[in-house]
């Protein structure tokens, strides 16, 4: 393991200076070689911390690495507008919910992430980006997690899919409104989502039907 890892070392960086010379030698005014370098610096990290299966440390190296490449990248091409921003936040949850182990899945930090990433995405939105209310759709991507945890944990998968069906049809209806409130688009994928709870419902309902007429025919 140890000879895998050191070829993987001196790979990458052999790698790296021969696209570096490249990169200067051809189109010095663009710096592409970060890309690829990015994708060999993990070689040997990820070999190296999954082999001591050290998966929480894994995840915070990792994350600050393309964290720091977003930085770059923001600094290098658009430094007039702070996109990284946007990015970090999801990568960020990465190691944290890797230190939370099982509590991870509790409906608890599915609130907190909830609820967080809200925020944060609304004064992203207020602040740097009025007037689109773009927060809508973070915001509509992370309340599955909460509303998922929630259902999976008492097993209501008929009242999951008629929450969750609500759920679509605001969002869509909110789209519809601060997008193109001229054109009503939004009753047509609302009418699809509705054959969702409906089919849990019948599927539910005959199979209950079916398994109370097999125990009356038994007795």
């Amino acid at each position: 393991m140890k000879n895998l890892i050191n070829f993987s070392i001196a790979g990458s960086l052999m790698t790296m200076i021969f696209l570096g010379i490249v990169n200067y030698t051809t189109s010095p005014q663009t710096a592409w070689f970060i890309y690829p370098c990015l994708l060999l610096l993990l070689w040997p990290i990820t070999l190296f911390f999954m082999i001591k299966k050290m998966y929480k440390q894994y995840s915070v190296i990792c994350s600050a690495i393309i964290i720091a490449f977003l930085i770059i990248e923001n600094y290098l091409y658009s430094p007039e507008h702070l996109w990284f921003i946007y990015a970090i936040y999801p990568i960020v949850w990465w190691p944290i919910l890797m230190y939370l182990d099982g509590k991870a899945k509790t409906l608890k930090i599915a609130l907190v992430g909830f609820a967080t990433t809200i925020i944060y995405y609304s004064i992203l939105n207020i602040i740097l980006s009025h007037p689109y209310p773009w927060a809508i759709y973070p915001a509509f991507l992370v309340t599955w997690w909460p509303l998922a945890i929630y259902h999976a944990q008492r097993k209501t998968f008929v009242a999951f899919s008629v929450t969750a069906s609500m759920l679509i049809s605001i969002f869509f209806i909110t789209v519809n409104i601060v997008s193109t409130p001229r054109v009503i688009w939004a009753i047509y994928p609302i009418f699809v989502v509705l054959w969702w709870p409906l089919s849990m419902y019948f599927y539910v309902y005959k199979r209950k039907m079916y398994n109370s007429t097999n125990f009356t025919k038994r007795i």
